[in-house]
C-alpha cells in the first residue's frame, strides 16, 4: 500500500534536513555491500506511533536569477505541493518571519492542503525571548516551535501529523491480480509503453514530460490472468524546469512502488542509466518487489552484433545492486517485443512468490556449506543449524545460526548467490533473516 506523503519545505538554512535527519533516526538502514543505493537520499520512511509515511526533504528554495524570485519560489513550493498529503513548512525562529517565508506561506494558504508550520531553532519556549508567535502573521495558523537538533519538541509535532494524515485504504482487486508500476525518469516512453501493452489509447501519450497528472491504474484480463498496470507521472508542468521537477518526480514513482508485485523500470535507451534511474531501482530493491529493467527506445540505437551485449554490461554495472533483474529490449513506439512483456512479469512474479520445502531448503543450505564452510572470526565459526521460509513476495529465508554476529556479508551474498543458482530466481529480490539458536 502505499504510504502517505509528508514534505518538508522552507527557504535554506532554517533546519529542513536537521528535521528530516531527527525524524527518520534509528530508522535509516545503509546496506554496505551496495554502495549508492541510500547515498544523497531526498526520502525516507518514517513511523511514529505505528503510523508510517514517506517523509520528502525538498531541498532548500534557491534562485539564481534574482528577478525570478517569486516565479521560483511559486513553482518550486507547488511540485512538493502536489505530491504531499501533509506539509512542514519550516521557518527560522531565530531569524523571525523573512520576505520568503511569506512568499511560500501564500503558496500554501491556497493549496487547501494541511500545512503544519514549524518554527525551527527555539531551544526555548519563553515567546519573550523567541518571538514565534510572530509566525501567525503568516496565516496558517498555530506555529509549533520545535528545535530539531536538540530535538525538543518533535514529538508533539510528530502527533500532529499522524494526526493530519490520511487513512490508508486497501485496493480492491481480484486476489490472484499482479500489479505492475511503470516507472522511471520523465519522457523514457512509460504511457506509450502502458498503451502498446493494452492495445489501445487508455493513457494520453505525450512527447512532453508531465503529461501523465497522477500515477493512473488500468486492469487488463488476458488469458484469464488479471493486471494492474499503474502509469506513472514523469513531470507535471510541460515547460522545462530545473533540477527540482526532476526531484519531485520521483515521488510519484516511490508511490507505485509501493503499490506493486512487479516493477517495470523503463531507462532510456539513447541516454542511458542515470543516478536517479538508481535511485529508483534501489528503491524498488529495498522493498523486495520483483524488478524488470526494460530498455525502450532500442529502434533508435545504431546496433552491430555486440550493441546488445555491451548495453547488458554497462546495465550491469550501472545497476549491481539488481544483478538478478532480467532485461528487455523493447520499441514502445513501434510495439517491437511489447507482446513479451506480460510473459516476463508472469515469469518473475512466479519466482517473487516461490515456495521453497523445509526439507529442500535445509539441503540446499548443507550443500551451501560444505562447498564453502562459513570463515571463522577469532577462532569462532558461523554455524547454521536449521532454515525455514519465512515468507514470499520477496522469498525470505530465516537461518537459525549460533551467533548472528558471525555472518560476514559475504557469506550472505554467497547463500544468495547458491540460492539463485539452484532455483532460479530471476527478477527478485531474496531476504535471510538470522535468529540466534543454541545448538542442543
Amino acid at each position: 500500500m502505499p504510504k502517505p506523503i509528508v514534505a518538508i519545505v522552507g527557504r535554506p538554512n532554517v533546519g529542513k534536513s536537521t528535521l528530516f535527519n531527527r525524524i527518520v533516526q534509528g530508522r535509516v538502514a545503509i546496506v554496505e555491500d551496495e554502495p549508492g543505493i541510500t547515498r544523497d537520499r531526498l526520502y525516507f520512511d518514517a513511523e511514529w506511533n505505528n503510523v508510517e509515511f514517506t517523509l520528502i526533504d525538498t531541498g532548500g528554495l534557491e534562485f539564481k536569477d534574482i528577478d525570478q524570485f517569486t516565479a521560483q519560489i511559486r513553482h518550486q513550493a507547488e511540485l512538493a505541493i502536489d505530491e504531499a498529503d501533509v506539509i512542514l513548512f519550516v521557518v527560522d525562529g531565530r531569524a523571525g518571519v523573512h520576505p520568503t517565508d511569506k512568499e511560500v506561506a501564500s503558496v500554501l494558504r491556497r493549496s487547501k492542503k494541511p500545512v503544519i508550520l514549524v518554527v525551527n531553532k527555539v531551544e526555548t519556549f519563553d515567546a519573550s525571548k523567541i518571538p514565534f508567535y510572530d509566525f501567525y502573521e503568516l496565516g496558517l495558523g498555530e506555529p509549533i516551535p520545535v528545535s530539531a537538533a536538540e530535538g525538543l519538541n518533535t514529538g508533539d509535532l510528530l502527533d500532529k501529523v499522524v494526526e493530519l494524515l490520511p487513512k490508508v485504504e486497501e485496493d480492491e482487486y481480484h486476489p490472484d491480480t499482479v500489479k505492475i508500476a511503470v516507472i522511471g525518469r520523465p519522457n523514457v516512453g512509460k504511457s506509450t509503453l502502458v498503451n502498446a501493452i493494452l492495445g489501445e489509447e487508455r493513457v494520453i501519450v505525450s512527447d512532453i514530460p508531465g503529461t501523465t497528472r497522477d500515477a493512473i491504474d488500468t486492469h487488463i484480463e488476458r488469458d484469464g490472468k488479471h493486471y494492474i498496470l499503474i502509469d506513472t507521472a514523469g513531470m507535471r508542468r510541460r515547460k522545462k524546469i530545473e533540477l527540482a521537477a526532476e526531484r519531485y518526480s520521483v515521488i510519484r514513482s516511490l508511490r507505485a512502488v509501493d503499490r506493486s508485485d512487479v516493477v517495470l523500470m523503463v531507462i532510456d535507451a539513447t541516454e542511458g542509466v542515470t543516478e536517479q534511474d538508481k535511485r529508483i531501482a534501489g528503491y524498488a530493491e529495498e522493498k523486495g518487489k520483483a524488478i524488470i529493467i526494460v530498455i525502450n527506445k532500442w529502434d533508435l540505437i545504431e546496433k552491430d552484433d555486440k550493441t546488445m551485449l555491451r548495453y547488458n554490461e554497462d546495465i550491469r554495472e550501472e545497476l549491481g545492486f539488481i544483478q538478478y533483474a532480467p532485461t528487455i529490449y523493447i520499441s514502445a513506439l513501434t510495439k517491437k517485443r511489447v507482446n513479451k512483456i506480460l510473459e516476463l512479469v508472469d515469469f518473475v512474479a512466479e519466482k517473487h512468490n516461490f515456495r521453497l520445502a523445509t526439507s529442500s531448503l535445509n539441503k540446499l543450505v548443507r550443500e551451501a556449506v560444505q562447498q564453502n564452510p562459513p570463515p571463522s572470526d577469532k577462532g569462532k565459526r558461523l554455524k547454521i543449524l536449521y532454515a525455514i521460509q519465512g515468507g514470499v513476495a520477496p522469498p525470505t529465508f530465516i537461518l537459525f545460526v549460533n551467533d548472528p554476529g558471525l555472518m560476514h556479508f559475504s557469506y550472505k551474498r554467497y547463500l544468495e548467490n547458491f540460492f539463485r543458482s539452484a532455483y532460479g530466481f530471476e527478477g527478485t529480490p531474496i531476504r535471510f533473516i538470522l535468529r540466534k539458536r543454541e545448538k542442543e
